[in-house]
């Protein structure tokens, strides 16, 4: 699967899981309602769908350019790392606003969300690459 298909696919897999873990996340952080957290929850899914794939086009096209095709441990870290370092410039004054607290307090609270997401974007890519196949992108080229 390739191109739009793909993406579109990714994106609704990847927010929807994420949008529930998220919710009872932040409901046991903040000790607010679900409903409370859900709306943070949506809001945050929203900036990382426009995120997603503003982030995932520039890293394909960067990848693309590269001479060794494919996705090593390291090259999905990095993947992973900067995906999640995005979010978190947008995602922290948010959680801060929403919830009434600092930006140190929901940069704190916001760790362990952090940390769970850096493993579970890179647990997501490598399963979805694994039911999917690689992007063009990232696939050996032809001999």
């Amino acid at each position: 699967m390739q191109g739009v298909r793909r993406r579109v696919l990714y994106v609704a897999l990847y927010e929807l899981i994420a949008i529930v873990v998220a919710t009872f996340g932040l409901a046991v952080l903040t000790g607010q309602s679900a409903a409370h957290s859900g709306v943070a929850s949506v809001a945050a899914s929203v900036i990382a769908v426009v995120w997603n794939l503003l982030f995932n086009w520039a890293f394909e096209r960067w990848e693309a350019r590269q001479a060794v095709r494919g996705r090593t441990v390291w090259r999905r870290m990095a993947h992973a790392v900067g995906f999640e370092g995005g979010l978190v410039f947008t995602l922290v004054p948010l959680f801060a606003w929403w919830f009434g607290v600092t930006l140190w307090q929901a940069f704190v609270m916001d760790l362990a969300l952090i940390v769970f997401f850096l493993v579970y974007t890179f647990v997501f890519n490598w399963g979805f690459d694994r039911v999917f196949g690689l992007p063009a992108s990232a696939q050996p080229a032809a001999a």
